[in-house]
């Protein structure tokens, strides 16, 4: 089975309007409600993609409700933890000539609602995947993420963790399966520019060398590149294709890859589907679907063996 944990689920209300002024009464043309979150969006692509998983993490108040109506509506199982005070946050994105954004902050999480998420993670069994996603908000333990992997740590679970900077640095030496920087967080993990492959290479094998099993490293319009723990470089090209909607692409490459490493535990098909399913997000409106993915990954080119 498959876990995913938001730590700060959110309902993405999305407009759009030719021109946006500041200071001024604009009205939309258009307006979208999405539930939001980075585990949340990997759990709805692994639905999309036929892959059952459990998403788990904390909602509260009417907006927390509404997130998980959402959630289920689409065909995902939850169990999420139900925070007594505050609501879950509301994050507001503006699509005009210029894209702005207002996203909240989320409610306080209490030491007793924290130990609830850890009892649920006490249930996942050697071999079953956790998907660790997105930030941490103010009102949780910085190292929240560090203490989960070190509870589950002796328990051959296969850990994937997406996360950016400090948060990700820290949990490595954890050795998780699979964590899925870009190229601008590398940057920012080791304080150089990354400008290359070759830089790409380097520095994903430094984060192995501390601990990382696998590393896949998205870079946008460039492709990706993967370190698989077998010593073995994937490298692809990313498809031809008009980006649409660059939210959720990377949580889509990550639940391709999970989709892909499940088919019969090849890091190269689990590379191709995660660039397809990456590149799918992208250039669609919404979050991939299989038909789109599977579109993309008849053209996507097959390593010789």
């Amino acid at each position: 089975m498959i876990f995913t944990v938001t730590f700060n689920p959110s309902l993405d209300y999305i407009i759009g309007l030719d021109t946006f002024q500041e200071g001024a009464v604009n009205r939309s043309q258009w307006e979208h409600i999405f539930p939001g979150g980075k585990g949340i969006n990997v759990s709805m692509v692994l639905k999309n993609l036929g892959v059952r998983n459990v998403a788990l993490g904390f909602l509260g108040g009417f907006t927390g409700k509404e997130i998980q109506r959402m959630v289920n509506d689409f065909g995902c199982y939850t169990d999420f933890v139900k925070i007594k005070s505050g609501i879950s946050r509301i994050n507001v994105k503006i699509k005009s000539d210029k894209e702005s954004e207002i996203n909240g902050q989320g409610p306080s999480i209490t030491k007793k609602e924290i130990k609830e998420l850890f009892e649920k993670l006490d249930l996942i069994k050697s071999q079953d995947i956790l998907v660790l996603a997105g930030s941490i908000p103010g009102t949780l333990p910085e190292n929240t993420y560090e203490n989960i992997m070190k509870h589950l740590e002796d328990r051959k679970i296969k850990i994937v963790v997406d996360a950016t900077g400090e948060l990700l640095l820290k949990v490595v030496k954890y050795k998780p399966f699979l964590i899925k920087p870009n190229k601008q967080e590398l940057s920012e993990i080791f304080g150089v520019t990354v400008k290359n492959r070759e830089d790409v290479i380097l520095y994903a094998k430094r984060l192995q060398e501390i601990g990382a099993k696998n590393v896949l490293v998205s870079m946008a319009g460039e492709g990706a590149i993967l370190i698989d723990e077998n010593d073995n470089i994937h490298e692809m090209k990313a498809p031809t294709g008009l980006v649409k909607n660059s939210v959720g692409a990377g949580d889509s490459m990550v639940a391709g890859f999970i989709a892909g490493y499940l088919l019969n535990n090849d890091f190269e098909e689990a590379f191709r589907m995660g660039v397809a399913t990456g590149s799918a997000s992208a250039f669609s409106e919404n979050l991939a679907t299989q038909t789109e993915v599977l579109e993309l990954l008849s053209i996507l080119p097959k390593k010789e063996k």
